[in-house]
């Protein structure tokens, strides 16, 4: 083997930015999710379906809940976020979408350190990804 194998083991710059946004990401995430849990389990913010009714819907497949609960699929739980039971989505969505900034983020890097075809696969990621989930493709983003 060629060269010196210690600085094969060096994270790039990018790799370095890609990994302190996706820490930060990630814990930002975990913050959101246990708060928007605390505030439905606490009940300080009204769920859709109340605690003492959730056991019933256990029983049901995942399309028969959604009919009996009239939930409908894709993103319209952004207009539930006003039910505590809906809020967590919030954390999960942006743990969800964490990796789409992550690319989006490491594009200066590349860009700066005249890496072009990175640059590009970087920014051509982020749109995939974005498109994925935003279910635009008929994939069935969530």
């Amino acid at each position: 083997m060629k060269g010196d194998p210690r600085k094969s083991l060096q994270a790039s710059p990018e790799q370095i930015v890609y990994a302190e946004v996706l820490e930060k990401g990630m814990l930002l995430g975990l913050v959101l999710i246990l708060a928007s849990f605390g505030l439905y389990v606490l009940g300080i913010i009204k769920p859709y379906i109340p605690l003492n009714e959730i056991s019933k819907y256990w029983s049901y497949s995942v399309g028969e809940y959604l009919q009996v609960a009239k939930i409908h699929q894709g993103w319209w739980w952004i207009q539930m976020l006003g039910y505590g039971d809906f809020l967590n989505f919030i954390g999960i969505a942006f743990l969800a979408g964490v990796t789409i900034i992550c690319f989006l983020v490491i594009v200066p890097v590349l860009w700066k350190n005249d890496d072009k075809l990175y640059t590009a696969f970087a920014i051509l990621e982020a749109v995939i990804l974005s498109l994925a989930a935003s279910g635009i493709l008929g994939g069935g983003g969530h």
